[in-house]
């Protein structure tokens, strides 16, 4: 198994350790905030369960993907809303 993954996070490539969640992914690399709300108010992961939605990003071109139950793989690109 390798040691880490290797995933992009809007545009800029970053490494992971393997079983590590797109939301825990963000923190590491300092992204808390994720998306903005309707009314423009920072949003990033709250629950951590999926519960709430608020980590909401795009994954590989797919939208409004819950990154606290998504699990980085190698090549992952990850786009925030920021």
């Amino acid at each position: 198994m390798a040691d880490t993954v290797c995933i992009t996070i809007d545009g800029q490539k970053v490494s992971v350790e393997p079983f590590t969640t797109v939301a825990a992914a963000l923190a590491i690399h300092g992204l808390l905030q994720t998306r903005r709300s309707v009314s423009g108010e920072p949003r990033g992961a709250l629950c951590g369960m999926g519960v709430c939605q608020e980590c909401r990003v795009s994954i590989d071109g797919r939208a409004h993907v819950l990154a606290c139950q998504t699990l980085c793989r190698d090549g992952l690109a990850i786009e925030t809303a920021r």
